[in-house]
């Protein structure tokens, strides 16, 4: 029987563990306002929970961790809540890189980062030239970042790069500008605080992924809630158009 277009011409692998985990790091404002603290309180706690998460990830076997940290959309908020954000990113990658370096951390950063201060954009750029050998975890902060422009700039650079493109150019054509060319898409997408949607992360690369949502706020986010992400991943039958007997049959022989 002749087979038709799919969005995943290749059937990935998959295990017990997923390779690729993506997060949306959700409710640090609320965490602090919950404590009658600054909302930028919470985001400082949330940076801990990175450095846990990351350990816990490293402990699995997890290979690929991609974060969202600001969204394209996130200028929207107060001017001043954006101030502290970026100057918290800026400590954090002055403090963190290093250390990532130090445990075999390969460290990406996707996004229109040309919006930031060029202080932060060179911290970037030494912190990916220098770990980009490493192969224990790779370690991606989504920064200004949202799906429909990671999208639009694959098709920029696509068709600046390929001058006699056809019309009916496949999918492999576009996607190896996507933004996260150099990774497996997600097994497991993660979101925190009690929203139900994927807010412009990773559109295209979420068509097949888990999606596991948890009321937990990010900075209560630890290595427990983590393993409950990934049991209830391990609950799941990845098909990926297929039947769950053809599964059964793979599985026997």
């Amino acid at each position: 029987m002749p087979q038709g277009p799919s969005s995943t011409p290749e059937i990935p692998e998959t295990g017990s563990v997923p390779k690729h985990i993506a997060i949306i790091m959700d409710g640090n404002g609320r965490w602090a306002q919950s404590r009658y603290m600054p909302r930028i309180a919470g985001h400082k706690q949330g940076v801990e929970t990175v450095r846990g998460v990351i350990k816990a990830c490293m402990e699995r076997g997890v290979a690929f961790l991609t974060l969202f940290a600001f969204s394209s959309e996130n200028w929207r908020r107060p001017t001043d809540e954006v101030t502290s954000l970026m100057q918290l990113f800026l400590g954090a990658l002055e403090q963190e890189i290093a250390k990532l370096h130090e445990n075999g951390i390969r460290f990406k950063v996707i996004g229109d980062i040309s919006k930031f201060d060029p202080k932060i954009v060179e911290f970037i750029h030494l912190g990916e030239q220098l770990t980009a050998n490493n192969t224990r975890l790779t370690f991606t902060i989504a920064a200004n970042y949202g799906g429909r422009w990671d999208i639009m700039q694959a098709m920029r650079k696509m068709m600046a790069q390929s001058k006699d493109l056809p019309l009916n150019f496949e999918e492999e054509s576009l996607a190896q500008y996507l933004s996260m060319s150099y990774a497996p898409e997600p097994d497991l997408f993660i979101r925190t605080g009690g929203e139900y949607r994927v807010s412009n992360f990773l559109l295209w690369q979420l068509a097949y992924t888990e999606l596991y949502f948890t009321n937990t706020l990010w900075p209560d986010f630890d290595e427990h809630e983590l393993e409950l992400a990934i049991q209830s991943y391990q609950q799941r039958e990845r098909r990926f158009g297929r039947t769950s007997e053809q599964l059964q049959m793979l599985l026997v022989r």
